[in-house]
């Protein structure tokens, strides 16, 4: 009898965990299923796509609202290939030993940006511990280039934590995206499952080291959720992020991509959710999203004008402002 399609696919792209057991995968909620991507508009912008050899984010981490975004010409582009040097346990992104870098992708990105008429970008990439600045230039040359293309959109990058390497994030903050998004993704107690080649203190400093190097630049992180933390857990880690100055918090629920990934302990409901935003709100930020399909990048250009409105307000009141 052959292998389940799921478990075969698991296998290929995350070889380390073929001797995982298997975790059973949950029947998800009726708040929390997509429809199908079908549009044309979602057709148009995968062409671009494909035409431009690039690799989005949306596709290599089955985000459950490609169909949404896309069909906005919205995709969040994820540069220095498809391959991660790192084994996260919810991560739906390949690992292994990635390739070279490509030299001419920082244009390629930008051309692209310029055909889908993007007002608002959002770059991320793989973890490259491979390379000596972790990838740092390559963010930095894919910036300058949308500039060149396209000065008018606003950029958003998602980083890896560049395993601290000196001088990495001073050079990407040089050229100074709009907003700096880096995921703290769990709570401390889950890092040695969820997160095992990340540190929480090392990318909490990496965000506080945004703000001290340029306090222009918005900083962003989100959480997941649905993994055995607890509220009080959860409540912590606000705190912790308000100390390091993060304007924008983004909680989503945490959806296992296989049966070789970390287990989804639980769906957190909708009033859940909201209960977060409100706490969150309170605590200080500029910006919160919080639902069950909230992503880092989902819904990013529309809330990048209401962060900048927010601090705006902020700035005229001389008080602490906070958005939804």
């Amino acid at each position: 009898m052959s292998e389940p399609i799921e478990k075969s696919a698991a296998a290929l792209r995350h070889p380390e965990k073929r001797n995982r057991p298997d975790n059973p995968i949950q029947r998800k909620p009726d708040w929390i299923r997509v429809k199908a991507p079908v549009s044309k508009e979602y057709q148009a912008t995968r062409k671009i796509v494909e035409d431009h050899k690039l690799v989005t984010v949306c596709q290599e981490a089955s985000c459950p609202n490609i169909g949404e975004c896309w069909a906005k010409k919205h995709a969040t582009f994820m540069i220095m290939g498809e391959i991660c040097t790192r084994a996260c346990a919810f991560c739906n992104v390949s690992t292994g030993r990635p390739n070279s870098l490509d030299v001419f992708e920082p244009y390629r990105v930008a051309d692209a940006v310029e055909k889908l008429g993007l007002e608002h970008v959002v770059i991320t990439s793989v973890d490259r511990d491979d390379l000596a600045d972790g990838g740092a230039e390559h963010f930095a040359q894919t910036i300058l280039a949308i500039r060149e293309r396209t000065p008018g959109t606003t950029i958003e990058i998602l980083t890896p934590d560049f395993k601290g390497k000196k001088g990495a994030l001073e050079v990407v903050v040089a050229a100074r995206p709009d907003v700096f998004n880096h995921n703290l993704e769990t709570v401390p107690r889950l890092y040695p499952t969820i997160r095992p080649g990340a540190r929480y203190f090392t990318s909490l400093q990496l965000l506080s080291e945004v703000k001290q190097i340029d306090p222009s630049i918005f900083t962003k992180s989100g959480l997941m959720v649905g993994l055995g933390e607890t509220k009080i857990e959860v409540q912590q880690v606000m705190d912790d992020y308000r100390a390091a100055d993060v304007d924008f918090l983004t909680i989503g629920q945490y959806l296992q991509p296989t049966l070789k990934h970390a287990a989804l302990d639980r769906f957190v409901t909708p009033d859940e959710f909201a209960a977060y935003a409100t706490m969150a709100r309170a605590k200080g930020f500029l910006m919160v999203s919080s639902s069950p399909l909230t992503r880092s990048s989902y819904h990013a250009g529309d809330d990048f004008q209401r962060l900048r409105a927010a601090r705006e307000a902020k700035l005229a009141a001389g008080a602490p402002h906070a958005a939804e």
